[in-house]
């Protein structure tokens, strides 16, 4: 079977095993979940039609009594092999490159020729005026539900047309005329086509959801390493070039010492102080890579979720407060934005930093709630670029917790109003080290 040449894409829908409530899902999960139960719901509703359609006066009373117990029977079939089959062929169009193999097709086909062919016999004993287009049209909807996913466009419109072409052969022989065959085949080729159209059209939209899930995430994964990249390269610019300063002066001490010559304690004192100033600068690097600045992490914020689609509103008065604060809350803004980012679903997020008397008060508060917690997760999470300290620091909760600890100052995270996820950070500031 062909399937879709589309881009593979990340599965992150919620598995079998995992009830959930809706409002403990993600948006993409809620999405995904909104778009099946559709495609089960148009293929159950037609069952459920059929059925009730098979259990009308004319054929209970004029049909023979073996179609009268045997087509509805068919009709339940029908209904559990197609909804196997449907499901299987959502999972292939949503991942692209595995084929769907004709043994998975062939049940579904068969009971469903079955069935059309149920109703086709009842129509030629019983009198099915008006009723003949529906019954057709809802023994094939639940087949074509996923035909029209395991095949590519043109195929499945020749495949239509083909179908047409038999019922156009087929319905005469029940006894109607050629106004009504017409209208029964262009009655079907409309409700088929539109559900093909339909269902193709729901689920193309929630590998399009997926793709840009995929793309969020691969944009976070470049940030980081293009902070690496950066990193390395203030690290070689250091290192490289002291180290062949160093390099050079020591091979010219060791030619002075063989030669008895007193400039070669000079050199080695050069290589000593060298040295001690690469590692001075190695240091300098560091720390500026692992230090963060409250005003910079805050517009940072608002940029990269507002380019994630994300409404960022951001309230921080002019706050003058001592490095280490700024240091500390800063890494607040930064964790919790790359976890609002990478853990939650969020639309709306709310930075705000205030003083509340002798102390300095920072929340970051958002609507994308998981049920794993919310925008940050307790567990450490992951990394956030220019993470990286000693003992996890820099990493989740955890880091977050030690960074302000270290300065006095205390983090709550957790549910906030009207269903969000709020992470609060307290640091107490004398209320000279504060001005408005």
């Amino acid at each position: 079977m062909t399937t879709s040449t589309r881009r593979p894409v990340r599965d992150d829908r919620e598995g079998p095993a995992a009830v959930k409530s809706w409002s403990g899902r993600s948006g993409l999960a809620k999405v995904d979940l909104y778009t099946r139960v559709t495609a089960y719901m148009l293929l159950w509703t037609s069952v459920f039609v059929l059925a009730l359609l098979l259990l009308t006066r004319p054929v209970r009373h004029e049909a023979p009594l073996l179609l009268v117990v045997v087509a509805p029977l068919l009709n339940l079939t029908n209904g559990i092999l197609c909804h196997r089959f449907l499901r299987r062929a959502m999972d292939t169009y949503l991942k692209p490159g595995t084929a769907f193999p004709p043994r998975e097709v062939l049940p579904a086909a068969a009971v469903t020729a079955a069935t059309t062919g149920a109703v086709l016999l009842e129509a030629a004993t019983a009198d099915l005026t008006g009723l003949l287009p529906g019954m057709l049209a809802a023994a094939l909807v639940p087949f074509l539900a996923g035909h029209c996913l395991i095949h590519s466009i043109r195929a499945v419109a020749l495949h239509q047309a083909l179908l047409m072409g038999v019922l156009a052969v087929l319905v005469p022989l029940t006894g109607r005329g050629a106004g009504q065959t017409f209208a029964s085949v262009l009655t079907v080729a409309f409700l088929t086509g539109w559900l093909a159209v339909t269902v193709r059209l729901s689920l193309w939209v929630l590998g399009v959801v997926f793709e840009l899930r995929e793309a969020r995430d691969v944009q976070a994964r470049l940030a980081v390493a293009e902070e690496r990249l950066r990193f390395g390269r203030d690290l070689h610019d250091i290192l490289g070039r002291n180290l062949s300063v160093i390099a050079l002066k020591s091979e010219l001490a060791v030619q002075l010492a063989r030669r008895e010559r007193p400039e070669a304690v000079d050199q080695m004192i050069e290589v000593q102080r060298i040295a001690q100033e690469s590692q001075r600068e190695v240091r300098d690097v560091v720390r500026g890579y692992r230090e963060a600045d409250l005003r910079v992490e805050l517009e940072g914020a608002r940029g990269v979720l507002g380019a994630a689609g994300i409404d960022c509103a951001v309230e921080s008065p002019g706050l003058d407060l001592p490095d280490e604060i700024q240091a500390a809350l800063g890494w607040v803004v930064r964790e919790t934005t790359t976890n609002v980012l990478r853990h939650g679903d969020a639309r709306r997020c709310a930075i705000v930093v205030r003083e509340e008397e002798d102390r300095v008060l920072l929340t970051v508060e958002n609507d994308g709630v998981r049920p794993d917690g919310g925008g940050v997760r307790g567990d450490g999470g992951p990394r956030a670029a220019g993470g990286g300290g000693r003992s996890r620091a820099g990493t989740g909760l955890v880091g977050l917790r030690e960074r302000l600890a270290a300065v006095g100052g205390t983090l709550d995270a957790g549910p906030g109003d009207g269903g969000t996820f709020r992470v609060t950070a307290l640091i107490p500031v004398p209320r000279t080290g504060v001005t408005r």
